[in-house]
């Protein structure tokens, strides 16, 4: 009989790391929070590829918690503003944090 409570307090131990370790804290993502992220993340690209305005090989996207980050260098401002107006448009985007950069 005390094997089974030894098993059963195992189990329960386990089952507690799992959920804590799959919180989110300040610095890091929920399991739930990250697969979002990679949703907006993807939305955000195909919209970048499937505009002709925009060279979308020339910009990294980011999410970390809604807000998205875009990485790169483009040849004018227009692709900027387009770029960071597709972006706020995909669902889910709470923020955008541009780092595009026209190429010199």
């Amino acid at each position: 009989m005390q094997r089974r409570s030894y098993v059963k307090y195992f189990i329960s131990l386990l089952i507690t790391a799992f959920v804590i370790g799959c919180a989110a804290t300040p610095e890091r993502q929920s399991t739930g929070e990250f697969i979002d992220d990679a949703s907006i993340t993807a939305k955000v690209k195909a919209a970048l590829i499937n505009d002709p305005q925009v060279k979308a090989r020339d910009i990294d996207v980011e999410t970390f918690r809604g807000t998205v980050q875009l990485n790169g260098f483009v040849d004018d401002r227009k692709q900027i503003d387009r770029a960071i107006e597709l972006t706020r448009s995909q669902q889910g985007v709470k923020s955008v944090v541009n780092n595009l950069q026209v190429k010199s």
